[in-house]
């Protein structure tokens, strides 16, 4: 779990300092209750043991390196030995009126590194080894006896969750550091493209799309090329949406019909709307783009806007436009493109429907339907 550096590398500095300071009380109390304890020269020795094992910890912890099994394991044996010696270097009738232990609050620095190597668990299996050595240095069990080992379980875990909510963090952190410096690098070399690539093929396609033969060729793939970076440049998904439900967003199914001749503009931020009302919306626009290329030039443009409640889409075209009446010829007539394809399914989503035309003025269909399910 843990990682070299980071956010981890405040909590083991803290352990080190607690190892120290705990250190500097149980010193202080060798000192108070030394002539009470049955072998006092023992206890300077267990003393300089402790004092030994504190630097040797806070010098080996510090590398990311050695924060492995061997040390964790050495570290919790040292606690435990010093914790087992206790009865015999202050004697049992003196533990018995009440003198501390000689580990005390020491014994807690192998459960605080256990819990930041390893989270909650390791920390709390780390609490219940040293809080069962405590307690068997004690012949009589009563209920403060079990108090330094409730506060050492506590410690384990509470500082193993947060050692755990460190690494998490740290990895979030990680993540949107990478992610940022992808989205520079994108959009780096999208300006980049557009500034040449994208400006060359659209050159190219503006002045040969009225020529024949291979230079009107070359005008299209050109013109296809460049609509096919702009969408990669957009960022736009290029699978198909899901079958099921949930939002999808409204220009990733309108930019696929993005070309050479059919430009699509829409909102910088996502147009989300339920799956069955976007599939419909983008079939209704779909067949308004394939009367485009059946009765006008095949120039199209198409625009999202989004309106909060409500989002219309228009697909507009420079074509010979329409004269009054010739929708409803075309209906009595049995073409039913506009009456059924756009019309029908706008209806039935709630929407609306208009159309603006006049002979020489070209084509201008509006599509209107509210957000939520029709």
């Amino acid at each position: 779990m843990s990682s070299p550096g980071g956010l981890e590398v405040p909590l083991w500095r803290a352990i080190a300092v607690f190892r120290f300071a705990s250190l500097l009380y149980v010193g202080a109390l060798v000192v108070r209750d030394a002539d009470r304890y049955a072998h006092p020269l023992a206890a300077v020795v267990v003393l300089a043991v402790m004092l030994g094992w504190t630097v040797a910890t806070a010098v080996a912890y510090a590398r990311p390196a050695w924060r492995r099994w061997p040390l964790l394991l050495a570290d919790l044996a040292v606690v435990v030995g010093v914790l087992l010696v206790t009865p015999w270097v202050i004697g049992r009738e003196a533990l018995a009126a009440g003198v501390p232990t000689l580990a005390v609050a020491w014994l807690g620095g192998p459960v605080l590194a256990w819990a930041v190597s390893g989270g909650r668990r390791r920390g709390t299996v780390a609490a219940l080894v040293v809080g069962a050595a405590d307690l068997a240095t004690r012949e009589h069990l009563g209920d403060s006896s079990f108090t330094g080992a409730i506060l050492v379980l506590l410690a384990g875990l509470v500082v193993g969750h947060v050692a755990r909510l460190a690494v998490t963090a740290e990895e979030r952190l990680q993540r949107a550091v990478e992610l940022e410096a992808a989205t520079r690098e994108r959009e780096r070399l999208a300006r980049g493209i557009h500034d040449s690539v994208l400006q060359v093929l659209a050159l190219v396609q503006r002045r040969g799309a009225h020529l024949d033969g291979e230079a009107g060729e070359l005008a299209r793939l050109a013109g296809e090329q460049e609509a096919a970076l702009r969408a990669l440049i957009a960022g736009r998904d290029a699978t198909d949406p899901p079958a099921g439900g949930g939002d999808l967003d409204l220009r990733t199914l309108l930019g696929r019909y993005s070309s050479a001749t059919v430009s699509v503009s829409a909102p910088a931020t996502p147009v989300p709307m339920p799956a069955p009302v976007a599939r419909e919306l983008a079939a209704a626009a779909g067949a308004a783009l394939d009367n485009v290329d059946r009765h006008a030039d095949g120039r199209a443009w198409v625009l999202i806007e989004d309106e909060g409640a409500t989002v219309t889409v228009s697909v507009r075209d420079e074509g010979p436009g329409m004269p009054e009446g010739r929708l409803a010829e075309a209906a009595s007539q049995g073409r039913l493109g506009v009456a059924q394809s756009i019309r029908g399914r706008v209806t039935d989503l709630g929407g609306t429907v208009r159309i603006h035309s006049a002979p020489g003025l070209g084509t201008e269909v509006e599509l209107t339907v509210p957000r939520g399910r029709g």
